[in-house]
């Protein structure tokens, strides 16, 4: 009988889980038993952020709500939607406008916007919610308080990202709200020409809180909302905001693991 040839492609999967490949991918090579499967998870950039193990509490809808892991899928849809939403609006006068109706009538895959729009709605739900949660059953108590105050910094981080995306589609409503909100903004203790305690920081006849340089005009770039607050807001809403938010959440996220996981009924 003559001998099978042997078939390159078939060798090289039956060899795939012992070559170097898989190693380097893997290191610990393709997992055969429990422990396997435990150095896999943490030597992964991904996966060990994800505890090897989980108490029975951790994943019961009737205590976590799973608010916490909705708002970050909320804030990853947010992030992937915004990056396309980036290649079409250009964050200037002439054209913000006109960018956001073409955005819901010309640009392919406009429901973008609309997906983007309503993801920063439910994203405040939610994280409003994660809070109330995590408030009424005590787990901001210790040891837990440290992560407690970051959660509330994310929250604050929240809003933020709200109100600076207000003012992009650059209409009526949203100059006329951000007129109103920045307003809010002068009347900042110190800070704010209209807020108590601004006299505190002039010298004489000179007071260095003014119309120019007071906490409104920090936010809007000028005296009044133009191009220089939806620039401004544009780069926050885009960059800074999201940049600040992705580093309290790995310190979040970290704090949990490190807390002994997610908080069980007492």
């Amino acid at each position: 009988m003559a001998q099978e040839k042997n078939n390159p492609i078939q060798d090289f999967f039956k060899n795939l889980p012992q070559s170097q490949l898989a190693r380097a991918i893997f290191r610990t090579g393709i997992p055969r038993n429990r422990r396997q499967r435990m150095m896999i998870m943490l030597n992964s950039v991904f996966l060990h952020l994800h505890p090897v193990r989980l108490p029975k509490h951790a994943v019961k809808v009737k205590y976590t709500w799973c608010m916490g892991g909705l708002s970050f899928f909320v804030f990853l849809v947010l992030t992937v939607t915004g990056i396309l939403l980036m290649f079409y609006y250009r964050p200037t006068v002439e054209y913000a406008y006109g960018d956001i109706i073409d955005l819901g009538e010309q640009v392919p895959l406009g429901i973008m916007r609309e997906i983007h729009r309503w993801s920063a709605h439910l994203m405040v739900i939610t994280v409003w919610l994660h809070m109330f949660r995590v408030f009424m059953t005590g787990s901001y108590k210790p040891p837990r308080e440290f992560n407690w105050s970051v959660g509330v910094i994310l929250l604050v981080l929240t809003m933020l990202m709200s109100f600076t995306g207000y003012l992009l589609p650059w209409d009526q409503l949203a100059i006329w709200a951000i007129t109103v909100g920045s307003n809010m903004a002068g009347a900042t203790p110190v800070l704010g020409t209209s807020g108590p305690g601004s006299a505190l920081l002039a010298l004489g006849d000179v007071n260095f809180i003014h119309s120019a340089s007071d906490a409104r005009f920090a936010m809007l770039g000028g005296r009044f909302v133009g191009e220089g607050a939806l620039l401004r807001f544009y780069v926050l809403h885009c960059i800074g905001l999201p940049f600040v938010m992705m580093i309290f959440m790995i310190v979040h996220f970290w704090r949990v693991r490190k807390d002994g996981g997610i908080s069980g009924p007492t």
